[in-house]
């Protein structure tokens, strides 16, 4: 996944700036070598950037490619995010082995993920179903759906997109309504080096050029949410924000630890040119903290 989505950097960098050439520096992660245990017992989603904010440090490379949601809602101020491209469909789905749609699962069905979050959502909606942890990269997830080990496994279209694997069969996508997605989710981020311009000033303004003005506004709504509600890795936590020329809108979902009480609220900001879209996820923090949120996180 993480070169598949480098490779796209890389094209759309190149196809910005003809004559410029890309090398990809393929890096591995603790998160991608860990892929059976629990991330949150093993340090959460850093274990997805330490090694390649140290490859940064170093300048061994120029720019780092993440996952959105994969980056901690607070950066270290060493590093940038310096451009969010277009966003993929942020949905998650559901791939099932004999039916098409979470509707159609028999009782009792057991289903795969790794995220709490979707495993609250999923028992929210079908509390009959067996939710049971998954783990490994897409192909070891389909493999053991194949194999009749799962009845069904959740998993981001963006991931599968990314992937060329968005045309499999029996893949439903799931309404934003039950399965608010991760913050992030859907979305890549360029990140660098703070207090230094990239290779040159010209590739510094390429890579900047990449940056999506509606993806960049909805991943900084949901990340300064997170980051105001104390969200950690294990926080079974929906958030999302949808954005249009002059307005933005923002939701989230957020669980208690034990998965018996949601709570689900939203703001809508308008936005100009002296508001901030970190603003909405601010008052959406605020406003559910002041109801019960960090109780029910374990945050407060």
């Amino acid at each position: 996944m993480a070169i598949a989505q480098a490779t796209i950097v890389k094209q759309q960098l190149e196809d910005t700036l003809p004559g410029l050439e890309c090398e990809l520096v393929p890096i591995k992660s603790t998160g991608d070598r860990l892929t059976t245990a629990s991330l949150a017992d093993v340090g959460g989603k850093g274990l997805f950037i330490k090694e390649l904010e140290e490859a940064l440090l170093s300048k061994r490379i120029d720019i780092a490619v993440h996952s959105m949601k994969d980056l901690p809602s607070r950066l270290d101020r060493q590093f940038r995010i310096m451009a969010v491209p277009p966003r993929e469909n942020a949905r998650d789905v559901l791939i099932a082995a004999n039916v098409k749609g979470l509707e159609q699962l028999p009782r009792g069905a057991t289903v795969g993920t790794s995220s709490p979050r979707r495993h609250f959502q999923l028992l929210h909606v079908r509390p009959d179903l067996s939710v049971v942890p998954l783990r490994g990269n897409v192909d070891t997830r389909l493999g053991r759906l194949a194999r009749g080990e799962l009845d069904g496994i959740i998993l981001a279209f963006a991931g599968l997109s990314r992937l060329g694997r968005a045309g499999i069969a029996n893949l439903a996508e799931l309404s934003e309504k039950d399965f608010v997605p991760a913050g992030g989710q859907g979305a890549l981020a360029i990140e660098a080096l703070a207090d230094a311009i990239v290779s040159s000033e010209e590739v510094e303004r390429s890579i900047l050029s990449l940056n999506d003005a509606a993806a960049c506004a909805e991943t900084t709504a949901e990340r300064a949410f997170l980051a105001a509600v104390g969200a950690s890795c294990t926080s079974p936590i929906g958030v999302k924000a949808s954005s249009t020329d002059s307005a933005l809108i923002i939701r989230a979902q957020v669980f208690s630890i034990d998965g018996g009480y949601v709570m689900d609220d939203e703001v809508s900001l308008e936005l100009g040119a002296e508001r901030d879209p970190s603003a909405a996820g601010i008052e959406l923090a605020t406003r559910m903290l002041k109801n019960g949120a960090d109780k029910l996180i374990g945050s407060g």
